[in-house]
């Protein structure tokens, strides 16, 4: 079975391994950029994508895992309600 042609953007797998984005594919050098869910970077030959066996994958639903980012960095900070006399109208009606 062939290997699914790399995609910028598009998420794979090796089976048994773990899921991962390809970045950037550079045809000069025939070079395939990768990208694992915690953030390692790995590049790969074209030759070894085409001998390796690869699937498609889907993204992760997380998308946290590469980016440094606290669970209180994504919390709403601002009041969900306005304060005091500031009233909320149509900005169309003006």
């Amino acid at each position: 079975m062939a290997n699914p042609a790399p995609v910028i953007g598009e998420w794979y797998r090796r089976p048994g391994g773990e899921s991962f984005e390809v970045v950037a594919i550079d045809p000069d050098d025939r070079t395939i950029e990768i990208q694992y869910f915690d953030g390692t970077i790995e590049e790969l030959e074209l030759d070894d994508w085409v001998e390796d066996s690869i699937e498609a994958s889907e993204p992760p639903e997380d998308w946290t895992g590469s980016v440094d980012v606290e669970p209180e960095d994504t919390e709403n900070e601002y009041e969900a309600e306005p304060n005091g006399s500031a009233t909320w109208g149509d900005p169309c009606s003006r």
